[in-house]
């Protein structure tokens, strides 16, 4: 008499929030592998702020030259000067060049739907390219902030604490843009058209091409009210100036309440 096959209990069931935690972790690792695959996206997100620094330091005339303009950079070298925008392009360049364009083409070729069938959540595919876009976020800004150091001799910022938080609280918010692209793009190309419609404004107002001493007030009166402007004159107290800002702290924690839930709602898995 042979014995009865055994059952799986309710009770014996790994939760479903064991098994997407599991699923998480091994999402991201795959996701690590992909991405270091890809020598286009580690370019872009790892060393393009490094290379937009080095090519402005030495293309435009006069960026080792102390600024004579009165203010908080008065007397440093100019290329100093554009640190934070630089910073802001390290951020902004996963945020809408890499995440976007992941989830959406995973979408497209029907991997989400699969996904779908998994514990996996929308909460946890979202976290897994967030956690990669800030990973990238900080090895491009070490990278380049060595780069300014090596070659242009800039020194750190006046508040080490200040500039560590308002870096990662701008990341936190320009993800959350990338985060509602890659929720509802159909496909890749859409995700890229969208990211870089919002790309080049974006650095815009971060001051890549207008930095502080040159931006005239009504573009930085804007510039406070967006994620990546607001990200930039935050680093820019951080980095030369004593006070702390806490209008572009609040407008960060703002775009990361509203953005992060809103996209976790309008996540389509096709």
């Amino acid at each position: 008499m042979t014995a009865a096959p055994a059952t799986l209990n309710a009770t014996d069931r790994p939760p479903a929030r064991r098994l997407a935690g599991r699923g998480m972790r091994a999402l991201l690792l795959s996701e690590v592998r992909l991405f270091l695959r890809d020598p286009g996206s580690v370019f872009f997100a790892l060393a393009f702020p490094a290379v937009v620094l080095i090519g402005v330091g030495f293309a435009i005339p006069g960026m080792d030259e102390p600024v004579t303009d009165p203010g908080p950079w008065q007397g440093e070298p100019t290329i100093f000067v554009m640190i934070p925008a630089v910073l802001a392009a390290a951020m902004a360049t996963p945020a809408l060049t890499t995440l976007p364009v992941s989830i959406a083409s995973y979408r497209e070729q029907g991997l989400l739907k699969r996904l779908s069938t998994t514990p996996m959540r929308p909460q946890g595919v979202l976290v897994v390219h967030v956690i990669i876009g800030v990973a990238s976020f900080v090895v491009a800004s070490l990278l380049a902030l060595g780069l300014a150091a090596l070659i242009f001799d800039v020194g750190g910022p006046q508040q080490l604490g200040t500039a560590v938080l308002t870096g990662v609280a701008g990341a936190a918010a320009m993800f959350g843009v990338g985060l509602l692209i890659a929720a509802v793009a159909p496909r890749g190309n859409a995700a890229q058209g969208f990211g870089m419609l919002v790309f080049f404004p974006m650095l815009f107002f971060a001051g890549l091409w207008t930095p502080g001493p040159v931006m005239p007030d009504a573009v930085a009166a804007v510039a406070t009210w967006t994620p990546l402007g607001a990200a930039s004159q935050a680093m820019t107290t951080a980095w030369f100036e004593q006070g702390f800002p806490l209008l572009q702290m609040l407008v960060m924690a703002g775009y990361v309440v509203v953005l992060y839930p809103l996209a976790a709602k309008l996540f389509r898995w096709s």
